[in-house]
């Protein structure tokens, strides 16, 4: 029991979920007297070891001797549902960012992604009544909670309970998990879902509008009904589009009469159109001044006689 709460302890360390040495973890001890076990005030969750960890009844007072003293709200909130729920045999209670400001909000928790959905079914949530040192808060905090295994405490942060320090902590991973795709997408997810919602209305409106479009569409290759010389679509695609390129109307064939072609300089040329499958140019851009083909960059032409011969005395400069 000492072991796996102090690991929980450093497992919500290596999240970056704790609090200096604020917030608490608590873990029941067996047996009728309702002892449990509660971290040390005034070590890091990271220093926490099994040795460490304080055991208390449910008034507060040490059962076993330790150097350590034990924080009261810490107590007050824990002590609670230690005595109140048989099933609460861990409780996990975290003060994170994202956890505060979700639990600030008025809707709390939304749906908003599967994290959520995990948890959204076991939330209640508790109104802010200040630090928790009155022991009448307890009732309170019990009745909200119900039977609920995680709580929304308002303006204050997250709780989450199990019957182990496992399923505690899973629960509180999942909380954590969903407040903070929350916090990340606010003020944005509303509008994705409606305009989810609305494209896809359209979407069926114009598949009942022509429920045949589907059926009447056919990939490229396929033999079609009505060419009685049995080619396929794409070669009858090929031939018009050569014949085109030869009357000057196609841009770029994917036929024999474009390969022919290919190798020419659109710019040079003066054509606006592309002169090949090879050509990426067009005299009508900038950037077709300096186009070449896969014959290879232009060479630079050679210099005067003059121009060699101070160049290679380390005289000729640009």
């Amino acid at each position: 029991m000492r072991e796996d709460l102090a690991a929980t302890y450093r497992l919500v360390a290596m999240h970056g979920w704790d609090d200096m040495i604020f917030t608490h973890i608590s873990a029941r001890v067996p047996g009728p007297e309702h002892h449990f076990l509660i971290n040390p005030y005034g070590l890091l969750f990271e220093e926490i070891t099994a040795s460490s960890l304080v055991k208390i009844d449910v008034d507060g007072n040490k059962v076993m001797e330790s150097p350590f003293p034990v924080n009261a709200a810490g107590f007050t909130i824990h002590s609670a549902l230690h005595m109140n729920r048989e099933d609460a045999g861990c409780v996990i209670h975290l003060h994170t960012t994202d956890g505060v400001a979700v639990s600030a909000q008025k809707d709390g928790l939304l749906p908003l992604d599967q994290h959520a959905m995990m948890i959204a079914g076991e939330m209640a949530y508790h109104d802010y009544e200040g630090v928790a040192l009155d022991l009448d808060e307890r009732d309170r905090l019990v009745a909200d909670l119900g039977d609920k295994n995680a709580m929304m405490l308002r303006n204050h942060g997250t709780l989450a309970l199990g019957k182990n320090c496992a399923d505690a902590f899973l629960r509180m991973y999942y909380l954590e998990r969903a407040c903070s795709m929350q916090v990340r997408g606010a003020g944005r997810a509303a509008r994705r879902r409606t305009g989810r919602t609305r494209a896809c209305r359209r979407r069926r409106r114009r598949r009942a509008r022509s429920p045949s479009a589907a059926s009447s569409a056919r990939w490229p290759g396929r033999r079609c009904a009505a060419n009685a010389t049995g080619r396929s679509e794409l070669q009858e695609l090929k031939t018009v589009h050569d014949r085109s390129y030869e009357g000057g109307l196609a841009t770029g064939p994917p036929g024999s009469a474009g390969r022919r072609r290919a190798g020419r300089s659109c710019a040079r040329r003066g054509r606006a159109r592309h002169c090949g499958p090879t050509c990426t140019g067009s005299p009508r851009r900038p950037e077709a001044r300096r186009h070449r083909h896969r014959r290879g960059p232009r060479r630079r032409p050679p210099l005067p006689r003059a121009g060699r011969e101070g160049r290679a005395a380390g005289r000729w400069s640009k």
